[in-house]
């Protein structure tokens, strides 16, 4: 077991390497992976954890929380493969979502809240927190282990639903097929959505191809800005999904050109040249 100072010395050196796998060039964002116990948020160890390839759940031989320090999934529903998700993908998103001082985090399938934690961290004192959890048991376990936090509050409720105070940072951790009406609404003015679009083949080990994509909506006004963050495979986020949204995603993952995307409209009425994807209510645009 390593004592309470050589953790503190493995921790920042886990901080600078998944902020630096991430693409994260972001100070306060290490600072937070530097200082938020992981080991806290996953309950007590030993740990499963994944290793692949093969896809297996590896118990870690003890309960040092060394172990946790690394950029691996760590499981926290492992008999339904529900996991602690990658750091250094995590790093690329909320680099990308820029949680900011004073700022209101909205997480939107918060788990049991480490990454909610992290955003806190970044948002400080002034800020608020609120984490949204469909499962019961997860959103328990994350108001527990949020509880330290006096500008947390822990939802048990549909994030794709479920209302909340005006956000500067909306980050969804769960693969949708459309953006909610209710998250583009629930933007302040500048704030930003991370926005992970995916189809009903993106998660599992058959996906052999880009089927999800994450992206950046930023509101200024009534008008949203967007662009490509990266690739994603996640669990699909049940009440963001409908046929429509689902066949025009497969379509346009299929052609490509996700890269090119600068706006999201709240129509899908547009013409094909100009966009990436559209459906009922909503396209992603080229300008």
């Amino acid at each position: 077991m390593f004592e309470a100072q050589e953790l503190q010395v493995i921790r920042r050196a886990y901080a600078r390497q998944v902020t630096f796998l991430g693409r994260a060039e972001n100070p306060a964002l290490e600072a937070a992976f530097a200082d938020v116990p992981r080991e806290a948020y996953l309950g007590p160890g030993p740990w499963p954890i994944v290793n692949y390839p093969p896809l297996e759940y590896l118990m870690t031989p003890d309960a040092d929380p060394a172990w946790l320090y690394a950029n691996i999934l760590v499981g926290i529903a492992p008999e339904r493969n529900l996991n602690n998700g990658q750091p250094s993908g995590h790093a690329t998103w909320i680099a990308a979502a820029a949680p900011a001082p004073g700022d209101h985090v909205v997480h939107v399938g918060a788990g049991v809240g480490y990454y909610s934690a992290l955003m806190a961290h970044m948002a400080g004192p002034a800020g608020r927190l609120t984490a949204i959890e469909l499962e019961a048991e997860l959103a328990a376990r994350a108001a527990s282990n949020l509880a330290h936090l006096p500008g947390a509050r822990v939802i048990c409720a549909d994030g794709t639903s479920a209302a909340f105070d005006p956000a500067d940072v909306i980050y969804v951790n769960a693969g949708a097929a459309r953006p909610m009406e209710v998250w583009l609404e629930g933007l302040r003015d500048g704030g930003r959505l991370i926005l992970p679009l995916t189809t009903e083949a993106n998660f599992g080990p058959a996906m052999t191809s880009i089927t999800g994509a994450v992206f950046r909506i930023v509101r200024r006004g009534e008008d949203y800005e967007a662009a490509f963050v990266g690739p994603i495979g996640v669990f699909p986020c049940a009440g963001a999904r409908d046929p429509a949204s689902e066949a025009a995603l497969a379509e346009a993952f299929r052609r490509g050109g996700f890269e090119k995307v600068r706006r999201l409209l709240r129509t899908g009425k547009v013409a094909d040249a100009d966009c990436w994807v559209k459906a009922p209510g909503w396209s992603l645009v080229y300008d």
